[in-house]
């Protein structure tokens, strides 16, 4: 009797929650390319881009990516997903850090930048990556006001995603979708070295 009534009760509450699902399903009319931000201190923002990436090129959709803050070193996203037709630009300068040369580095995320203006403004790109973007404002590498600007006025079908710590304000503002990673604990604060594969 008691399983029974249990069970009853678990129906209930599924189909309750099935009902709040379906409106809010049915409330979601607008179809149009969103904007996604993944920022915050924890790792995994890029990762989540190319993941969903990954997903797009399944569902034969045309993916660009701009990889800013990338170095020279083998790249595990650009071995799987060239591969499959999805266009790389990457900046290929490493970190700031290693650089050191404000100067190379504001020409370097230029040159990335007017590849990424390009798909943005191409609508037979369905999904643009901009992959650590949110550096290159906030070096001031590039105008925030162009970056807003071209993210914005896309073709109105094409979704974006930007990844990076400290995301500008106005490109929160902007976002549909907004996630962002909190660290708990990382590897590489035990002094565990950056694995191929894992990592990179």
């Amino acid at each position: 009797m008691e399983a029974r009534a249990n069970a009853d009760r678990h129906r209930q509450r599924q189909q309750k929650l099935k009902e709040q699902v379906d409106t809010r399903v049915a409330a979601a009319t607008e179809k149009k390319g969103i904007l996604i931000v993944f920022t915050g201190n924890g790792k995994g923002k890029s990762t989540a881009a190319f993941g969903t990436a990954t997903r797009a090129v399944g569902h034969g959709k045309t993916v660009g990516v701009a990889q800013f803050i990338k170095g020279q070193w083998d790249n595990g996203e650009y071995n799987a997903l060239h591969p499959l037709g999805v266009e790389f630009h990457i900046m290929g300068t490493g970190f700031t850090w290693e650089t050191q040369s404000r100067e190379a580095d504001i020409q370097a995320a230029t040159a990335i930048w007017q590849e990424s203006k390009r798909m943005l403004a191409d609508p037979g790109y369905d999904l643009v990556v901009l992959d650590e973007l949110t550096y290159m404002l906030a070096y001031h590498y590039l105008d925030t006001g162009e970056v807003i600007a071209a993210v914005e006025n896309r073709p109105a079908q094409q979704s974006v995603i930007v990844t990076g710590r400290g995301c500008h304000a106005q490109l929160l503002a902007l976002a549909d979708t907004v996630s962002e990673m909190r660290p708990v604990k990382h590897a590489f604060d035990s002094g565990i070295q950056a694995q191929e594969g894992i990592d990179w």
